[in-house]
């Protein structure tokens, strides 16, 4: 069964940081499109701590953190935000292959003064660096997603998915071609979704 995830606590620097963010998002998305216009009047629960919740699943010592596809920066910012105030040594990566996408997160990193790497390349194009964490929100089936993160993944490395209520569909075509250890955290946002952490990754 799903465990349920605890309520996301935040600092008055995190929310105050996190703010400035939403802030800048809802600035430039009538430009680029970083999150639906069905979501922007809930950005805070929706994006902000939906993305918040991610980064408090990951194990204590992860040192590197890679967000593949981070689009509007939901979870990568958010993930960098919280890594700033609670691991300062923890470097973030964000892999983005939009440019005007990419163009963003750098503002976003520049005016919040964030330790994070924007990569604008393909997420298959990279095989120069390992990471701790692999997060990823909304971006590709499940089984897809361990493609892409299986060879940035460090040794002992974690997996961070947001799914919805479809998921087991996919957890179970994913163990067509992967076998892994799995727990489900029943998401604060959603409650027919979840938050997948994955260790323990091999083809079969």
């Amino acid at each position: 069964m799903p465990q349920q995830a605890a309520m996301v606590s935040l600092s008055a620097g995190e929310t105050a940081d996190l703010k400035r963010f939403a802030e800048l998002v809802l600035r430039w998305n009538p430009k680029i499109n970083l999150i639906s216009k069905s979501t922007v009047a809930d950005i805070w629960d929706r994006h902000v701590i939906d993305s918040a919740q991610i980064y408090c699943l990951a194990p204590e010592n992860a040192q590197s953190w890679a967000d593949i596809g981070s689009g509007g920066g939901f979870p990568g910012i958010v993930v960098a935000i919280l890594a700033a105030h609670r691991h300062p040594e923890r470097a973030v990566t964000l892999v983005e292959s939009d440019q005007r996408k990419a163009v963003f997160l750098r503002q976003a990193v520049r005016e919040l003064g964030l330790r994070c790497t924007v990569l604008c390349r393909r997420i298959e194009q990279i095989s120069d660096f390992r990471a701790d964490v692999v997060s990823a929100r909304a971006l590709a089936s499940l089984a897809q997603l361990l493609t892409l993160a299986a060879p940035l993944l460090g040794t002992d490395g974690t997996c961070l998915f947001s799914k919805g209520a479809g998921r087991q569909q996919e957890i179970d075509e994913a163990r067509r071609a992967w076998r892994f250890t799995l727990a489900e955290t029943v998401s604060v946002t959603d409650s027919g979704a979840a938050i997948l952490k994955i260790t323990d990754i091999h083809h079969v």
